[in-house]
């Protein structure tokens, strides 16, 4: 966990602050906490440490499995909070893609509306196979879920699945 070295003052009225400190205590945390949890829920944060390990690890691999992970778990509400406002800076087309194609097949998934970000992505100039082997080309053609063809990846499972 990161240590608090900064300082946040808002304004609220003496109602509000009553009424934080008793849901803040309903909760069984203190005021600063409870807050926290309400503006940056765990899902968002946990979602923005995997978009920063893709942009960081050479072997993106455990951050697309964690990605797989978070996506699946999440309930709609919960997934709407997490992946609504993403930091895709420094991430390379591929992991831009493979985020957004995931994100946009766990939306569909869990039967909600794909963030509107994920349009802004666009797709790789060429086809990227998950497998090398020239032989499963046909497979990962045909199994690919719709939102990695549309952005030229070719993987054997959706979200949620695991090899």
């Amino acid at each position: 966990m990161t240590t608090k070295s900064q300082q946040l003052q808002i304004r609220v009225t003496p109602h509000q602050k009553a009424t934080l400190k008793r849901l803040a205590a309903a909760a069984s945390q203190d005021v600063s906490s409870y807050v926290l949890s309400r503006a940056l829920p765990a899902a968002r944060i946990r979602f923005g440490g995997i978009l920063r390990s893709l942009a960081t690890e050479s072997d993106q691999r455990f951050a697309l499995a964690d990605l797989n992970d978070l996506l699946t778990g999440l309930a709609p509400v919960e997934f709407h909070q997490a992946v609504a406002h993403p930091d895709l800076v420094g991430l390379s087309p591929f992991a831009a893609n493979y985020v957004a194609a995931m994100v946009e097949q766990a939306a569909w998934d869990k039967g909600v509306a794909s963030p509107s970000w994920v349009d802004a992505v666009p797709p790789l100039e060429s086809p990227h196979f998950a497998a090398p082997l020239k032989s499963l080309r046909l497979h990962l053609l045909r199994a690919s879920p719709v939102p990695f063809k549309r952005r030229n990846l070719f993987v054997d499972s959706a979200p949620g699945a695991r090899v």
